[in-house]
């Protein structure tokens, strides 16, 4: 099975088992390099909210990642 043909099948699952499969190959990676702190997260809600930055939607973050894979 290729995996666009996974992607497709996945795609008809329910939401718990999608989200068991998810969960099982986000297990798989290794652990990230970094931790972020409440502070952290903290600092960045307030530099939104301020304006200082600029939220962008799901589907841009998910194009930017996608373009940077391609080079």
């Amino acid at each position: 099975m290729g995996v666009e043909e996974l992607k497709r099948e996945a795609r008809q699952l329910p939401e718990g088992e999608k989200a068991d499969i998810i969960s099982g190959l986000l297990s798989t990676f290794p652990s990230a390099e970094y931790d972020v702190s409440d502070a952290e997260v903290a600092l960045r809600i307030a530099e939104t909210e301020s304006g200082e930055v600029q939220d962008i939607s799901y589907e841009e973050l998910k194009a930017t990642i996608l373009e940077r894979g391609q080079k």
